[in-house]
């Protein structure tokens, strides 16, 4: 997708910060894992690596723009007890 902000090339993935919404997750696959991205409220990037087999198999099936991922993350979560 064009404007999205997350992108994946022959060298690797490219960000472009200015197009991403404050608190709202972006992601993309690479390498069989799950980059997760986002800006916080001080423009500050955050980027997070998800290896779970399950959760990557999962958010394969998913466009990159989606918003499920969100809710497949706050599934596996609770199914796993991990906010305890």
């Amino acid at each position: 997708m064009e404007d999205y902000p997350v992108e994946i090339s022959s060298e690797g993935i490219k960000i472009k910060p200015e197009k991403m919404d404050i608190d709202k997750l972006y992601h993309c696959i690479y390498q069989d894992k799950i980059m997760l991205f986002f800006k916080d409220k001080n423009d500050m990037l955050n980027c997070y690596e998800i290896e779970e087999k399950e959760l990557v198999d999962q958010v394969k099936q998913l466009p990159s723009n989606s918003d499920e991922i969100e809710k497949i993350l706050e599934k596996y979560i609770q199914a796993k007890n991990l906010n305890h």
